[in-house]
């Protein structure tokens, strides 16, 4: 038997503090290398989901 979510409430709380507050200056460059390698692996998967759309 399918449930139905007739409303979903979510809230976040976010607190940026200074920049100069991360203790380790190299995390901030690996987490945008991680990101971008992310971003890369997707549009991969993506594009492969688009061509097996495509040769249907």
């Amino acid at each position: 038997m399918p449930i139905e979510i007739r409303e979903l409430n979510i809230r976040v709380s976010v607190n940026q503090g200074p920049q100069e507050s991360c203790p380790l200056p190299g995390v901030m460059q690996s987490t945008l290398s991680d990101k971008e390698e992310l971003i890369a692996e997707c549009v991969e998967q993506v594009m492969e989901l688009i061509k097996l759309q495509h040769e249907r």
